[in-house]
């Protein structure tokens, strides 16, 4: 009898205290607290960054890749997802960038990101969306504590589109909000929850983090009112270990073609079901540069969110992905085949 996914994330724990307990007692360091560059000294990151029509916001993220703090090796690869605006160009033509690829038609987000992980280096690969800016200290923070079985996740503040004088988005002053992330401060107005179907009185103010002691309470397939462990895993901000987003298969490249979301959400489950730890990072927090026309285009993503939804439970009641890294490394190999790689 074939176990399904869903069954098998009700046998996996999320404890991460001895983790971060080792961590704490190697560095001398929080396992929150930003991290000294020094801390990340040979340890490599690969940043993957899907990118499709975000010449509002691609630059400043790029700019502040550019400057961060940190003596591990970074290696930065922009998977171009068909843009017909300027992102290609602006991304050929930045210094921080290392590799550029240009698949050669809309792909979605998931398959961008497999090109980028194939395409990867490094052991731990950050994914990092084109609208995210981050601090000097995250890619220390996420390399420093990186391993073979953890997934660190970090948060995001969004910002409303402000244009700056060459039409890309400034970056808001100070620093990003950690409460500002729906997985740190969730409302809603009761009812029916569309994710987990869980029906709430009334108007409800959630603390996941928190209330969870840092997701620890969400092992085992356990859920927070309309939370789960994967729905955690959000690809803003994530790093991973390699080897083990190979194994699984990667990011469904299905979801971009029925709508928008649930890849993370899925490869998130994959990855805990292969067992790994999903263990978040309170100081990782970036500014999520909206576009000019976010009303239109949130309008735009959840009206497919119910496809992409109804296509992860049919996932959930399918086995654990395993042992997939050679058509992993098959089905990229065809993509980035059709598509220009530019490595400087």
């Amino acid at each position: 009898m074939t176990i399904t996914l869903a069954e098998t994330l009700a046998t996996r724990p999320n404890d991460h205290s001895t983790l971060r307990a080792e961590f704490e007692a190697r560095s001398g360091l929080s396992w929150h607290a930003p991290t000294p560059a020094a801390l990340a000294a040979g340890r490599a990151v690969s940043v993957v960054i899907p990118a499709r029509n975000t010449e509002h916001s691609l630059r400043p993220v790029l700019d502040a890749l550019a400057v961060q703090d940190t003596s591990g090796s970074v290696e930065i690869i922009v998977v171009d997802d068909a843009s017909s605006d300027a992102t290609a160009e602006i991304a050929a033509g930045h210094p921080a960038v290392d590799v550029l690829a240009r698949l050669p038609e809309p792909c979605g987000a998931a398959a961008a990101r497999n090109a980028g992980t194939a395409l990867a280096t490094a052991d731990t690969v950050v994914f990092l969306d084109a609208d995210m800016v981050i601090a000097p200290h995250v890619l220390a923070d996420m390399a420093a504590r990186s391993g073979p079985d953890t997934v660190l996740v970090g948060f995001r503040h969004n910002a409303p589109y402000t244009p700056a004088l060459d039409g890309s988005s400034q970056v808001p002053a100070g620093t990003a909000d950690l409460t500002a992330d729906h997985r740190v401060t969730w409302r809603s107005s009761g009812g029916p929850q569309l994710y987990t179907g869980v029906v709430l009185d009334g108007p409800t103010t959630g603390h996941p983090l928190e209330e969870t002691e840092d997701f620890q309470k969400l092992g085992y397939g356990a859920t927070y009112l309309d939370w789960d462990l994967p729905r955690m895993v959000v690809t803003a901000l994530l790093a991973v270990p390699r080897a083990k987003v190979l194994e699984v298969g990667g990011f469904d490249p299905a979801f971009g073609r029925i709508g928008w979301g649930m890849e993370d959400t899925h490869i998130g489950a994959a990855l805990i079901a292969a067992g790994t730890l999903v263990v978040p990072l309170r100081q990782c927090v970036g500014f999520h540069l909206d576009p000019p026309d976010a009303s239109d285009q949130w309008r735009s993503k959840l009206a497919s969110w119910p496809d992409t939804l109804a296509y992860y439970r049919m996932l959930l009641d399918g086995p654990a992905p395993s042992g997939r890294a050679a058509s992993f490394q098959n089905s990229t190999e065809q993509v980035l085949a059709q598509s220009e790689v530019i490595t400087r």
